[in-house]
């Protein structure tokens, strides 16, 4: 059961963009942003409060790859795995996040909850490979040290 805080600030977000259905998507991104998940408890709210189904909301949710249903560290980590960045060695940058922080396929988030790493397929930025993100900053040209580096810099604090 979530804190009644978090049902106040939906409401606000609902209340920005108007009781509609076709408010679903920014709303969604918006819980998404201040919570760095969409939890479940309050998508089944904003369904009834936008007047559409349960169903329907956790169907657009799990279509678009970007909503998460799952909590996520303070700095979420995209590896692209990208054609560009795997031929130029991307998964070696994968696999020594991985191998640093006690994270794998299966377990994506620390348990201090400071670090999500995810694969995706691309980030745009192919001349870069290989390439990854934190948060809304791109590393290019990643190495496996230099990704144990910006991890190193982001744990003492300092912007890496």
């Amino acid at each position: 059961m979530l804190d009644q805080s978090y049902y106040q600030k939906v409401d606000e977000i609902i209340e920005s963009y108007g009781k509609k259905s076709s408010s679903l998507i920014p709303i969604m991104q918006d819980i998404q942003e201040e919570y760095r998940y969409l939890p479940g408890e309050l998508l089944t709210y904003v369904a009834g409060q936008i007047g559409i189904t349960e169903a329907k909301a956790f169907s657009v949710a799990t279509f678009y790859e970007n909503f998460s249903f799952e909590a996520k560290g303070k700095y979420v980590i995209k590896v692209c795995d990208g054609t560009a960045c795997h031929v130029r060695k991307s998964m070696p940058v994968l696999e020594a996040l991985y191998k640093k922080l006690g994270l794998s396929k299966k377990k994506k988030t620390t348990d201090d909850m400071m670090f999500t790493v995810e694969t995706v397929s691309c980030l745009g930025a192919c001349g870069l490979a290989p390439t990854m993100m934190v948060n809304e900053d791109v590393y290019p040209r990643m190495t496996p040290e230099k990704a144990e580096e910006v991890i190193d810099k982001l744990r003492g604090g300092g912007d890496a």
